[in-house]
C-alpha cells in the first residue's frame, strides 16, 4: 500500500505544478487528458506485451496492495505509468515554455 500512496502523492504534486503554471491539463484540458490517456495506454500495452513474452514478472512485496489488474500486472503499475506520462508532459511543456520565454526576451 505504501508504494501506491507514494505514487498518488507524486501524481498530486504533478497536478499542483500543472495547476500553478497551467502546463498540461489546466492549460488545455481535453488535449491534456487525451495525451495522458494515450501515453498511459501505450505503455500499458507495452507492459502487457513484455509480460506475455516473460520479460516482466511481478514479485510480491509488503509495500504493494497485492491487487492485480492482470496476470503479473499490479495496480501500482497503472499509477506508475500515469505518473510517468504526466511527469513527461509537464517536463516537456515546461521546458518548451521556458525556451520560448528566453527567445522572446
Amino acid at each position: 500500500m505504501t508504494y501506491l500512496l507514494i505514487l498518488v502523492a507524486l501524481i498530486g504534486c504533478m497536478a499542483l505544478l500543472d495547476a500553478r503554471f497551467r502546463l498540461v491539463i489546466w492549460d488545455r484540458p481535453l488535449r491534456g487528458v487525451l495525451a495522458l490517456a494515450l501515453g498511459t495506454a501505450f505503455f500499458l500495452l507495452w507492459d502487457l506485451q513484455a509480460i506475455h513474452h516473460g520479460i516482466f514478472l511481478h514479485r510480491a512485496s509488503p509495500l504493494m496492495t497485492g491487487v492485480m489488474l492482470s496476470d503479473q500486472l499490479p495496480l501500482e503499475e497503472l499509477f506508475f505509468l500515469i505518473f510517468l506520462c504526466y511527469q513527461t508532459l509537464i517536463l516537456f511543456t515546461g521546458t518548451q515554455r521556458l525556451l520560448d520565454q528566453r527567445r522572446t526576451t
